[in-house]
């Protein structure tokens, strides 16, 4: 289900439980700033999630209140997973969803990262 990206954070989601190793997860990057895995339902040949350490609900929570030295941390952890992964050659799809009309399922901000295959148009055309 959507969420309110406006809501604030709950520290019982799930990307918060696999942060404190309550949760497994199929780790492929982690730093002082972010941890990347796999993604339990991938809608690609790769798809993998990107998630700063901070308690942000949303991009917009993490553009607005996280210090420079954190954006800038994590931007540099998507970039180090996407050339880790072999992605940036063949090219490569960021996603993050932002509340209820983003479909935003996690108020954990997080990033998608997907490849491994010709990805197709963003969005159907009405």
């Amino acid at each position: 289900m959507p969420i309110d990206a406006t809501l604030p954070y709950d520290d019982a989601n799930i990307f918060a439980r696999i942060l404190r190793g309550e949760i497994p997860s199929k780790k492929v990057y982690e730093d002082e700033f972010a941890l990347a895995f796999h993604d339990i339902n991938p809608q690609a040949p790769t798809h993998i999630l990107v998630i700063p350490k901070g308690r942000y609900v949303s991009w917009d929570d993490f553009s607005a209140h996280a210090p420079d030295a954190e954006i800038a941390g994590f931007i540099r952890a998507v970039g180090h997973v996407a050339r880790e992964q072999g992605l940036v050659a063949p090219g490569y799809r960021l996603l993050a969803n932002v509340g209820a009309h983003g479909h935003q399922e996690v108020p954990h901000f997080h990033v998608h990262l997907f490849g491994g295959r010709p990805l197709g148009p963003m969005l159907t055309r009405p």
